[in-house]
């Protein structure tokens, strides 16, 4: 039991830690780059990398996490634990909620090159909203990982 007790920390932590490194570089990296090119290259480029994203690797981590974490949590009953549980779900329900919609929503704008409007198109996107709500998930990732960490420093020091 104490093995399985540990593999679903690790699990949870590795996960969570994938995830915020996910969500950090979107929010320092891929949308501050994209911030500054025109309309259709934000597009284009926005559509590819949601398209690239969906793939097993980002679908485990992503939904590994939840469960790892959920699993952890009934497992090791640690403070940190549901704690980064809680805040891990609260990404998971922004995702869905938040930016998973405006990511399908510029998706089925179509093509940027047959865009009669693509100005238009970019600004129903509504870049800085999708980039606030990354930010919060960033910060919870980031969170929910150092909770883990400290879920598993706790564990070992407990044997």
């Amino acid at each position: 039991m104490f093995a399985l007790m540990v593999a679903a920390l690790i699990a949870a932590t590795m996960t969570t830690g994938l995830m915020a490194g996910v969500f950090g570089l979107y929010q320092h990296t891929v949308m501050a780059g994209l911030a500054g090119t025109d309309d259709r290259t934000f597009i284009g480029a926005f559509q590819a990398l949601d398209r690239a994203i969906i793939n097993p690797w980002f679908m485990f981590s992503f939904g590994g996490a939840l469960l790892f974490t959920a699993v952890a949590a009934f497992l090791n009953p640690s403070p940190w634990v549901f704690a980064a549980l809680g805040l891990y779900l609260v990404v998971f329900v922004i995702t869905v909620a938040v930016n998973v919609p405006l990511n399908d929503a510029l998706k089925a704008a179509g093509p940027p090159d047959s865009l009669a409007d693509p100005a238009a198109v970019r600004a129903a996107f509504n870049e800085a909203r999708w980039t606030a709500w990354n930010l919060v998930r960033t910060l919870a990732t980031t969170t929910a990982f150092g909770f883990l960490c400290w879920a598993l420093v706790a564990r070992g020091k407990l044997g």
